[in-house]
């Protein structure tokens, strides 16, 4: 219900300019002028890592003297026009998927991808691409959220598994839950069998890391699960991940991007530059896992994780 209501409150905020398609790089004098104000949006993509990022931001900012408020958009081609225009002022983001989104936007569905396992490459093609649209792309901090592979626990026991080129030295069939697009992705099926020699035999249409999906593999019924690097339930399934150790994964790294002329100064990038120290892989599972798992609110959940961290005052 909460992330209902802040919907159709992002919604209604962003009104109509959010289907425009932001400004033309032909007015880009339009979307560089000087940073100010005090007053930002801070934009969320509507599932509960996204709202988790979104509301530590929004703690940070505010302890650094800015007025914030949180609005909930349910994907990527409505928020990021309205980043563009100023309607949102700062969003997380994934590194190699913004990445490779914007450069599509610029090029086409079909252009050759600019992202990469390398989180140095990644962020420059990404800064590259994003500057002309007025957008500023922050340090990348340590969390990252990619693809990830995940088998039970005794099965890994029993084969002696802990990476995924263990799996493909041992020959073993595997079949394999995941989403629909997993046969034709290059991240999934056609990548664990050309990089690792995965001998996938079968693609269960299950979802990405569905409880469906960890039940097969639980019960046997797969012998592996496309999940997330930040899937906090994998514990609760009896299934353990297979180290990506041929980092066939992009670098999907948490970012922040901001809108330059509203939020590109000093002040907000060193707000939140201060979580990039602190906010880790498993930091952000466990954060995950108590939204998720626990029923606790976002909210209530980043800014204790804040407070831990000792990035807010305890009282």
């Amino acid at each position: 219900m909460r992330a209902t209501v802040a919907a159709v409150a992002g919604a209604a905020a962003l009104g109509l300019a959010a289907c425009a398609g932001g400004p033309s790089l032909e007015t880009r004098s339009a979307i560089t002028a000087s940073p100010g104000g005090r007053e930002l949006v801070i934009g969320s993509a509507g599932f509960t890592e996204s709202e988790l990022l979104a509301q530590m931001y929004a703690a940070l900012l505010d302890h650094a003297g800015y007025r914030t408020r949180v609005v909930t958009v349910g994907n990527r081609e409505l928020y990021e026009p309205a980043l563009e225009v100023g309607q949102i002022d700062v969003v997380p983001e994934y590194a190699a998927t913004f990445a490779d989104w914007l450069n599509a936007k610029n090029k086409g569905s079909k252009a050759p991808p600019v992202a990469s396992p390398d989180i140095g490459a990644t962020m420059a093609a990404l800064r590259r691409i994003a500057g002309p649209r007025g957008l500023t792309v922050l340090p990348a901090g340590r969390a990252v959220d990619q693809n990830a592979f995940a088998v039970s626990a005794a099965y890994a026991r029993k084969h002696h598994l802990k990476t995924l080129s263990d799996l493909g030295r041992a020959k073993l069939p595997v079949r394999l839950a995941a989403g629909d697009e997993c046969v034709q992705r290059p991240f999934c099926a056609p990548g664990l069998k050309k990089r690792y020699g995965i001998n996938l035999t079968a693609i269960d249409p299950k979802g990405v890391g569905t409880t469906p999906a960890k039940q097969a593999v639980q019960n046997g019924q797969d012998q592996m699960v496309l999940t997330t690097s930040t899937d906090a339930t994998l514990d609760e399934f009896g299934l353990v991940l297979l180290t990506d150790d041929k980092k066939l994964q992009n670098a999907d790294y948490v970012v922040p991007v901001v809108n330059r002329a509203r939020a590109g100064g000093d002040g907000p990038a060193a707000a939140l530059n201060r979580l990039n120290k602190v906010l880790t892989t498993a930091d952000l599972a466990y954060l995950n896992e108590q939204v998720d798992s626990w029923r606790r609110l976002p909210t209530d959940v980043a800014r204790n994780y804040l407070k831990s961290k000792g990035l807010l005052p305890k009282n």
